[in-house]
């Protein structure tokens, strides 16, 4: 190991220890008094309930554990959003679990809170795995109602996904284990099951207050909408449970009688472990994000036997293209080539830019990997296109439009791993978020926005100094200096991978040592979801 290695290693050890940190931060959700509160109410924490439903010693995924991170100040933040969604396994058969986090402002919704949701559906609709909502949940955060309640990709939303999976058949098993009031008593509701926990559950489309203003009638809230009322009168609810354990088990039991899932049929063997270790992760990606590396030693720490089958190996240098196996599973692989490399024009240095040639080949790539029904998975450290007359003339929009429509309408399930940078035009290119990746996670080394800090830095600089110079104001280099610094310490905020995780970018933010876990686990997702549309990549101009 040479000291460069040592020293990007070091670097990356950092990051993912302060990863850790955060996530421990974030994992208390709105501190320990109000945890102490909880439990002093018979009721198990938001993350408690999870890890008591899933398997034990069974692997799983937290899904935008950093939703909500640095937001909401005025209010007093809203660690994950006030709610935790988890990918796991309940008897052995795969899951998506939404929990309501009621140490968080007793569980209200925030507009993140919706978006996350919505995003836990998502993943329950295109991969037709089951879900199952613990609901504890005080309903819209009122401050902030007209930013949850009523558009398209709001609270609404919700119930309009559970009758969509319900046409689906998708199972949906929802336990009430505290509030569930207002417009939020549909979700259990609308679910195929519904559990509920004695004396600590209650629903109701009205609490007893609003009941006394609205009509003038005196109740309180558990003869209102408690276990006996809808267990015994209403027969709203299924099962009555004594205890969040006992209601975790029943949901258990009801998991374990479902059906054998269907199966898309992508193939998969006996995993292998690589032929190098995934800590070496760690020391090849630079610390300097400038300095170029050889992407295939990555690819070799992630697939199986560190075997790959590169596709057209020598043209279009600057993507990297090829069959793998991940965990088993086969993919193929489309990952930006970092490394100087020796063309007949010279070396060059490609610095994850999209070369002609390279859009060119990875549209084609990925028409094969449609025809012959292989997941495709893509690693982004990704500047954008190649800029300049040389590659307008040569048609750059064109070879790039033809990898973004190749992309966009792949049949088969994409998974995207921001690895370091994820720049403009590429990050659509390369399935960003805007393209439906099934699950799209970053390393901390991300960074992902419409153009590098120090770049758009200059340009807002330019624009600022002509704004003044149009008004007839001078400006001092020292002046000059401390503009340019302001403007890239706050874009250089906003291209954080934490940044991208709070408002839900990414999924997740990733040890890069679990990246072949969350690959594995998302195509095993998608593998209960049948392709049933034939791939048609639109205009493809050759």
């Amino acid at each position: 190991m040479d000291i460069e290695f040592n020293k990007n290693e070091d670097k990356m050890r950092m990051m993912v220890s302060d990863l850790k940190k955060k996530l421990f931060t974030v994992h208390k959700g709105g501190g320990e008094k109000r945890i102490e509160k909880l439990h002093g109410q018979g009721k198990l924490t938001a993350r408690e309930r999870i890890k008591k439903l899933l398997d034990k010693k069974s692997r799983s995924q937290e899904i935008g554990a950093f939703a909500g991170d640095e937001m909401y100040k005025e209010y007093g933040g809203c660690p994950s959003g006030g709610v935790v969604v988890v990918l796991g396994y309940v008897k052995k058969r795969q899951v998506i679990v939404v929990a309501n986090d009621a140490t968080v402002k007793a569980g209200a919704w925030f507009p993140i809170t919706g978006k996350k949701n919505l995003r836990a559906q998502e993943i329950a609709m295109e991969n037709k795995i089951p879900i199952i909502y613990l609901v504890d949940s005080a309903g819209v955060f009122l401050p902030m109602q007209d930013e949850i309640f009523p558009d398209k990709e709001h609270f609404g939303r919700i119930f309009r996904n559970n009758a969509i999976m319900s046409s689906m058949g998708i199972p949906q098993i929802a336990a009430v284990m505290g509030s569930c009031v207002a417009g939020g008593a549909y979700l259990p509701i609308m679910s195929d099951d519904a559990l509920i926990v004695k004396k600590t559950g209650t629903i109701f489309l009205a609490g007893s207050y609003l009941v006394k203003a609205a009509i003038g009638e005196t109740i309180d809230n558990e003869t209102l909408g408690g276990s006996e009322t809808h267990c015994e009168i209403s027969g709203v609810t299924d099962y009555e449970c004594e205890s969040d354990t006992e209601c975790l088990e029943t949901i258990r039991d009801l998991v374990d009688k479902f059906g054998a899932p269907e199966n898309a049929g992508f193939s998969r063997e006996k995993s292998k472990d690589p032929k190098f270790p995934a800590q070496d992760l760690y020391g090849i990606l630079p610390s300097d994000r400038a300095k170029p590396y050889d992407s295939k030693e990555i690819i070799m720490r992630l697939v199986d036997d560190s075997k790959f089958t590169e596709y057209k190996a020598g043209f279009g240098k600057s993507i990297i293209c090829g069959y793998a196996r991940i965990d088993g599973w086969s993919v193929g692989i489309v990952m930006n080539q970092r490394k100087v490399v020796k063309t007949k024009k010279g070396e060059m240095h490609f610095g994850g830019v999209i070369y002609n040639d390279s859009a060119d080949k990875s549209a084609r790539f990925i028409m094969g990997c449609n025809q012959k029904k292989i997941p495709l998975v893509f690693f982004h450290d990704v500047t954008g296109f190649m800029v300049g007359s040389r590659s307008e003339q040569a048609g750059i929009i064109k070879d790039g439009a033809k990898m973004v429509n190749a992309m966009s309408n792949s049949v088969v399930p994409k998974f995207t791993i921001v690895m370091g940078n994820s720049y403009g035009a590429g990050n659509y290119a390369m399935c960003g978020k805007a393209f439906d990746p099934r699950l799209i996670v970053a390393w901390p080394t991300a960074k992902i926005a419409v153009m590098g800090g120090a770049q758009a830095a200059k340009v807002l600089l330019q624009i600022q100094m002509s704004s003044k110079k149009a008004q007839g104001e001078t400006v001092s280099e020292e002046d000059k200096k401390e503009m340019l610094d302001s403007i890239q310490a706050k874009y250089d905020a906003q291209t954080s991978p934490y940044y991208a995780a709070a408002r839900l970018w990414v999924d997740a933010i990733i040890d890069p040592k679990d990246t072949r876990k969350v690959i594995s686990m998302g195509i095993e997702a998608a593998n209960h979801a049948p392709i049933l549309k034939q791939f048609n990549p639109g205009v493809i101009q050759t």
